[in-house]
């Protein structure tokens, strides 16, 4: 059994914020099939734009405002989805065959569960997502994960990675998936 442990994600240099103090992120694998991800937030929240949470619902160009990101891959394969989830309860998944090659897909069937708590300090996002409704092979593989959020402020936008590569952050870059998550063993 592996122990939880939280996993710090980077403001990419080129978009600093002073709103935002530190985003960490917490993810598991259950043997239900289900990845579960736990996004923290520590700063200014009052200053940060982040909406009202609301009945949840699909949203378009989530990434433009405040969005949690995860990019989930089978391992070895190009292929990718990419979920957004907003502390609005908004969320949008996108089904990619490759770098950026593809789009969103509007399927009530892929909605992710979303649970936000605020305080005046921290944000909290909880996302589960059902690996199954991926395809038959995700509850089983390996994958390959990227964790990353966009933080709409008061003083602009930052753009937060478990890595970074290149002068603009690019969280589509398959070397960014650097998380990689075994399947779960039965007695987890």
């Amino acid at each position: 059994m592996s122990a939880e442990h939280w996993i710090d994600l980077w403001c990419h240099p080129s978009t600093r914020t002073e709103m935002v103090r530190a985003i960490q992120v917490l993810v598991r694998r259950a043997v239900g099939g289900e990845l579960k991800i736990t996004y923290r937030l520590d700063g200014d929240i009052g200053r940060i734009r982040a909406g009202r949470p609301a009945a949840p619902r699909i949203g378009t160009e989530l990434w433009r405002h405040t969005c949690l990101e995860a990019f989930i891959a089978v391992e070895g394969q190009a292929s990718y989805h990419e979920f957004n989830f907003a502390p609005t309860g908004e969320w949008a998944v996108y089904v990619l065959s490759g770098y950026r090659i593809g789009g969103q897909v509007v399927d009530e069937a892929m909605r992710p569960e979303i649970a936000v708590r605020s305080t005046r300090d921290r944000l909290e996002l909880d996302a589960i997502v059902r690996l199954d409704r991926l395809s038959a092979m995700h509850p089983r593989a390996d994958l390959r994960v990227g964790l990353s959020a966009v933080i709409e402020a008061n003083d602009g936008i930052s753009y937060w990675a478990l890595r970074h590569f290149g002068d603009k952050a690019d969280f589509h870059n398959a070397d960014g998936f650097a998380l990689l998550l075994e399947p779960p063993c039965a007695d987890e």
